[in-house]
């Protein structure tokens, strides 16, 4: 099996990375911050620094959404407290362009993570396509809710691969199922709210990495 160059960004857990190296490829995370687990192949810096370095995939796992989503499109005209309305706009730029930029990398399959956006974010990104696909947790064998949007070029959607059976709304197992949507504000929340299951990871390696793979080696 040929092996791929395969790009994860904005990925601190390494959770992604280690699916695609179990696999054979040559994986790398990219963050401006250091990995959990301590690894050599996590580079620390921009995202956009490395991105022409002659990668086969492109997975950003996390980018900052904050001022794109459309649960926070509010702040636009209301900021939060301390706040102001110019710094909420340039905040939506940055995402904005650092979304443009990873969806029109130099590379040939690109998937890029975020929760369904606004218009306005919409209207900021270069060469924008509706998300392919949004997927839960619990399709891949994980008992959890999160719903992800996948913003995908050259690549397929994913495939359930284990789906679970949601527990009933209200009771006890439907509240741990929902432990990251419930999670109290503090700051670690962001970090439970960008945490990318082990199901997930596992299909978008054997799923797009056996994709590719073909690809390449029908090339």
């Amino acid at each position: 099996m040929k092996s791929l160059r395969v790009l994860i960004g904005c990925e601190t857990s390494g959770a992604v990375r280690r699916a695609f190296l179990d696999r054979g490829h040559e994986a790398w995370s990219c963050d401006l911050l250091p990995a959990d687990d301590s690894s050599n192949r996590h580079m620390q810096c921009d995202i956009r620094e490395v991105l022409d370095m002659g990668w086969d995939l492109l997975a950003v796992m996390h980018p900052p959404c904050t001022r794109l989503c459309n649960s926070g499109v509010r702040w636009l005209s209301s900021p939060p407290k301390g706040r102001t309305l110019p710094e909420m706009w340039s905040e939506l730029d940055e995402g904005a362009k650092l979304f443009s930029d990873c969806w029109n990398a130099p590379i040939p399959r690109v998937a890029v993570e975020n929760p369904v956006m606004h218009r306005h974010a919409k209207e900021r990104i270069e060469n924008y396509q509706p998300a392919a696909q949004h997927v839960q947790p619990w399709w891949f064998g994980d008992p959890a809710f999160k719903s992800t949007g996948l913003y995908l070029r050259g690549l397929p959607p994913l495939e359930p691969t284990n789906r679970l059976t949601p527990p009933e709304k209200g009771s006890k197992e439907h509240k741990r199922w929902s432990a990251i949507h419930r999670a109290s504000p503090g700051p670690d929340r962001w970090k439970l709210r960008s945490k990318t299951f082990p199901g997930i990871a596992a299909a978008m390696a054997n799923q797009w990495g056996g994709w590719a793979t073909d690809q390449e080696a029908a090339a």
